[in-house]
């Protein structure tokens, strides 16, 4: 036995005296590090190790083995390493960078394996569209609206994604995989919040997104994936300038200070006065500061924050005969809404080993947004006349949140086989303040021209935190080589503590209210070739009531007992192809099945007040579709498009029964089409023109109109058209580029609704044909 021993101790010492230290570095084309490249035994696969934070590795290996050298998005090579300092260069692989993606999982992934629809904005697509706004990016993607005008909103929008044109919060904002807003504190307008100077990519994940994100990633997660610091030192300062009044400057700044510390800066500053519609000033700040600190070869901490100052003129929609007459006067002349935003979020990513991996997350967030909003302005009629008076409010909701999240990741040995764990905690107290306003209206004119401040007239006035935790797993596996399947499980459970600071003067009584939900998950992917895939899940996705819905309710009266408005939630199927024959020609197909129970619908009671309310089912069932061709290197060809029904199955509404008809604000056919063109005898330069469709859609309930010789009908917006373009010119240091924007100045609206006790549509007015000039200098 003893004999034996000594062998085996000998045997060992023997194996590892064989073994050689090998190190380099893996850097891409341009010569920059790739971070967590994987270096891997040829005739060892359990031998492998990631690159740190320079890209370098050391690695123990016999005499001329091989090694096999990956990186996502890079082409894969096989190489012998010598014993001196190895430099490896990996070169891009364009058909496969695209499809890289980030969002399904919070972990680095190709989309091959994504078991849904996910779309990529890459970074190469956000510096050729030369984007006026978040819009131009989003609605790229198949099935996607996010409506707003360039010529009154002021970045304030409208979102449809597998639902109607809506203010809802079905759609989830994240940041580098991390919600920018609490849950139950949505707003719909959280993209004012954003700085889209620091937007390296955006991802889109359709359909529920809960099992991963929480709650509200029902029609999809939008995840803006900010930039991070270049090795060499880059940057750039831009103007821009329409003919809407509009100017904004732009600055950008990008360095590693050291082998270990690089710093990003990207700041804006965006104005517009004059605008073509009354009462549409703006004016926004924006700051992104990050900071990338590689403590250890598998340590890393990324600190990153963002300020955001915004104030804005609301002007609000206008009526059905100035829209018909092509009038851009605004009806409001005081409405406005201030918003400041600051987000600080520090990461720390360890690596433990070629398997294990953890990210510890730590988020604050502080909001005060403070308006008096167009759409709370309402007006007093006697006999159908205006009597000069009408009334409003004005309101301010802060709060600050404590946000923990951590999620580790382990890859096992067989059947290439991964499991997610992870674990939050966001706790957010916010306070919320509403007073009542007289308003005075111009009869001649219709238009709200002064307000006084009822002073303690309040409509509400309480605080309330709002406590979010949460665990989930996402399982992955390939029990077969073409075939990965995905599960996924998550807990969210909620606790709302609500105060009322105004006892039996204004709102309901102090309240507790608990919520929670088990979100699933089941997917599948099918790789036919490396080119043709398909896929098919079944998701759970699920909203909570927000705080400012459930205590402002119309059904609650003074001191009475909370109206507990129950969670919506939603199962959605779906089956979809994706296809990539090269860089010449893709196609990407889905079709979905998005069944809500308890959908929050907001409404009017008999006082023109809006209330919130469940409805018993919805349906919304379509087909979503982009393809992308370049029949010759110079010219591309895209179109991005949906065809949906969005049904109430189950809904009554003051004693009419509005089951199995269509819901309102919900047009069927949505599209972007595009032409680029980039003549090779002129390099730098860039042609495109864009054409967006949004089809008719119902304006009211069906049959809601009373046409007052005993019928009924229902109002409807007829669609529009809109053709853009767009030319630019990259130079040596300079950039240079024009949008035509509404080139045929089609008249047109962001969103229209119906007013049944004016009897009319009202309209967000669209942005009249506009020329709209940008340059840029790069460092």
């Amino acid at each position: 036995m003893k004999n034996i021993l000594v062998l085996a101790i000998l045997f060992a010492s023997l194996s590892a005296y064989a073994q050689n230290k090998y190190s380099g570095k893996v850097v891409d084309v341009n010569n920059q590090p790739l971070v967590q490249a994987t270096v891997q035994s040829q005739s060892n696969l359990q031998n492998a190790i990631v690159t740190d934070g320079h890209g370098a590795f050391s690695i123990l290996l016999e005499e001329d083995t091989p090694v096999i050298v990956k990186f996502i998005g890079h082409k894969t090579v096989t190489k012998t390493l010598s014993k001196g300092n190895n430099i490896i260069v990996l070169a891009y692989d364009d058909e496969v960078l695209d499809e890289v993606v980030i969002s399904a999982s919070r972990e680095t992934q190709q989309r091959k394996d994504v078991s849904a629809s996910i779309s990529v904005i890459s970074a190469k697509s956000i510096e050729e569209t030369k984007a006026l706004g978040i819009d131009q990016l989003v609605n790229d993607v198949p099935g996607v609206l996010m409506s707003t005008s360039r010529a009154a909103s002021n970045e304030q929008h409208f979102m449809a994604v597998r639902s109607p044109i809506s203010t809802k919060s079905l759609f989830l904002y994240v940041e580098d995989g991390l919600p920018i807003r609490p849950t139950a504190v949505f707003n719909h307008n959280a993209l004012l919040e954003m700085n889209d100077v620091a937007f390296e990519r955006l991802e889109v994940l359709k359909g529920p997104a809960s099992s991963i994100y929480g709650s509200e990633a029902i029609g999809g997660s939008f995840n803006f994936i900010t930039k991070k610091p270049t090795r060499d030192f880059t940057g750039y300062a831009g103007f821009q300038i329409n003919d809407m009044g509009l100017t904004r400057y732009d600055l950008e700044l990008s360095k590693y200070a050291s082998d270990k510390v690089g710093f990003y800066v990207g700041t804006q500053y965006t104005q517009r006065k004059d605008g073509p519609v009354q009462h549409s000033d703006y004016e926004k700040f924006a700051l992104t500061f990050k900071n990338v600190y590689h403590i250890a070869p598998s340590l890393n901490w990324t600190s990153v924050f963002n300020i955001v100052d915004y104030r804005s003129d609301m002007a609000g929609s206008i009526s059905e005969s100035d829209y018909s007459a092509g009038n851009y006067e605004s009806d409001q002349t005081f409405t406005k809404r201030d918003a400041f935003s600051f987000r600080f979020r520090s990461t720390l990513d360890k690596i433990w080993n070629a398997k294990n991996k953890t990210a510890f997350n730590f988020i604050f967030r502080k909001n005060v947004m403070g308006q008096i909003p167009s759409y709370r302005i309402r007006q007093f009629r006697n006999s159908g006349q205006l009597t000069g008076l009408g009334r409003g409010e004005i309101n301010e909701n802060s709060f600050s949140s404590l946000v923990g999240l951590i999620q580790h990741k382990v890859d096992f040995d067989f059947a290439n086989s991964s499991l997610i764990i992870g674990s939050s905690l966001d706790y957010s107290p916010q306070d919320y303040v509403a007073e009542t306003i007289g308003v005075t209206v111009n009869t001649t004119t219709g238009q709200n021209i002064g307000y006084a401040l009822n002073s303690r007239d309040y409509i509400l006035n309480y605080d309330a935190s709002i406590l979010n935790y949460a665990g989930y797993f996402q399982y992955e596996i390939n029990p077969i080589e073409k075939l990965k399947v995905t599960a996924a499980l998550r807990y969210d459970g909620f606790e709302y503590d609500y105060n009322n600071l105004v006892d039996a003067v204004a709102g309901p009584r102090d309240s507790k209210n608990s919520y929670n939900n088990v979100s699933p998950k089941l997917g599948a992917n099918y790789n036919l070739t490396e080119k043709l895939g398909f896929y098919a899940n079944y998701s759970n996705g699920f909203t909570p009531p927000q705080t400012s819905t459930l205590y402002r309710n119309s059904f609650v009266g003074v001191g009475g007992d909370v109206f507990d408005l129950k969670p919506s939630s939603y199962d959605n199927f779906e089956i979809g192809s994706y296809f990539r024959a090269s860089s010449r020609l893709k196609a990407d197909v889905a079709l979905y099945l998005l069944e809500g129970k308890n959908t929050l619908v907001t409404l009017r009671n008999e006082n023109d007040e809006f209330f919130n309310a469940n409805v018993g089912k919805t349906r919304s069932y379509g087909i979503e579709y982009g393809i992308k061709y370049s029949p010759i290197e110079a010219l591309t060809i895209s179109h991005n498009g949906s065809f949906a029904k969005h049904r109430y199955i189950d809904f009554f509404d003051r004693g009419v029964d509005y089951s199995d008809t269509d819901r309102e604000t919900a047009p069927q056919l949505l599209g972007t089409s595009k032409i680029s063109y980039k003549p090779q005898a002129i390099k730098g330069l860039l042609f495109s023109v864009t054409h967006e469709l949004v089809g008719k859609y119902n304006t009211s309930f069906e049959n809601q109109v009373d046409n007052g010789d005993g019928t009924f009908s229902t109002a409807v917006y007829d669609g529009h058209n809109v053709f853009n373009a767009l030319v630019s010119y990259e130079a040596k240091c300079f950039e240079l580029w024009a949008h035509a924007l509404n080139i045929f100045d089609d008249l047109y609206a962001a969103r229209a609704s119906y007013n049944r006790f004016r009897r009319e549509n009202g309209y967000v007015i669209g942005n009249p044909r506009a020329f709209h000039f940008g340059v840029r200098y790069k460092f």
